[in-house]
């Protein structure tokens, strides 16, 4: 099958290379053409537009920091939908607006183009090995079209509804992935300071009801000093202001999330744009002047989990 990438960031690259290594015909483009290298060395063809890209595949994929980026890449004066023609589909894997996602799917359905919008959950270390975990909004036949590009990136893969719910949901998911962290710091800094080894805090919180898929993979690169989860301060600052955003629209009264946002918003200003997203617990190790490492984890996070044989996908009809 011609698939187009667009957008080979952290999460991007490795959902690309999953798509070239199960021997899909890639194209792909991004801003900067250094991020393809690796890729066009391993087979795939690089474009010069994103309508170029839209011309050549069967099915094309953005995966891109904002939903001002996706806006543009899409309707831009070279963008997808003057490349892509009837029949064909685009895959928005993006965390972005649902309001944006409607938008663009109505264009791009109207030249006849399927829309599926399936953002990713899991981290890079589960994008590189194919074990990530992808959210899908669209029609039925907009899901049976993408699927196989979807079940050569994820293994578990849950069609949520109509377009525009997987991004709601997934913006949820990171807001509370969010909430926990910053919670996580808060813990392990009282279990330091109370004098319990921070290795056996892990153990116990990953045996305990407080565990979670964040405590197992962003508690690891807190202790080893690295912070290094391949996920940004900006992102994270535009995900806990989305879902902010979606909860302000409904009228929903929260009390956990205008704080969340505001303690992000406090870490990127002190840390800048780029730093990890799991830095934020340093300004809690800046106020109490002591840090939160611990021997035994390893410099770099990995995926737990060998890539698992078939997929596993449940469809909400």
């Amino acid at each position: 099958m011609k698939i187009g990438f667009i957008g080979l960031g952290n999460v991007g690259f490795k959902l690309a290379n999953s798509l070239l290594s199960a021997g899909h015909h890639l194209y792909v483009y991004d801003l900067e053409k250094s991020n393809a290298e690796v890729l066009i060395q391993s087979g795939a063809i690089w474009t010069d537009s994103p309508k170029e890209l839209a011309s050549l595949s069967d099915i094309a994929i953005t995966c891109l920091p904002s939903p001002e980026a996706v806006a543009n890449v899409v309707e831009g004066s070279d963008g997808l939908i003057h490349g892509a023609t009837d029949g064909k589909v685009w895959i928005e894997m993006s965390t972005t607006d649902s309001h944006e996602m409607l938008r663009l799917g109505e264009l791009m359905e109207k030249k006849g183009i399927h829309c599926c919008e399936a953002p990713v959950s899991g981290g890079c270390h589960r994008a590189a090995t194919g074990n990530i975990a992808i959210l899908v909004g669209g029609s039925r036949i907009a899901f049976d079209k993408a699927f196989p590009a979807l079940s050569a990136m994820g293994y578990q893969i849950l069609h949520v509804g109509e377009l525009g719910k997987a991004s709601v949901l997934k913006v949820v998911t990171n807001y509370l992935a969010s909430t926990h962290l910053a919670a996580l710091g808060e813990g392990l800094m009282v279990c330091k300071k109370a004098g319990i080894d921070l290795k056996k805090a892990y153990e116990g919180i990953k045996i305990s009801s407080g565990n979670s898929f964040v405590h197992e993979t962003e508690s690891q690169v807190i202790m080893n000093g690295s912070y290094n989860i391949n996920f940004t301060m900006d992102l994270v600052c535009k995900d806990v202001g989305l879902f902010d955003d979606l909860a302000q629209s409904m009228s929903i009264p929260t009390e956990i999330s205008p704080l969340i946002t505001e303690i992000f918003k406090k870490g990127r200003e002190k840390y800048g744009d780029r730093a990890w997203s799991s830095m934020i617990v340093k300004r809690l190790e800046d106020a109490c002047q002591t840090d939160l490492r611990a021997d035994g984890f390893p410099a770099e996070l990995v995926d737990d989990t060998q890539r698992r044989e078939g997929y596993e996908v449940k469809i909400e009809n």
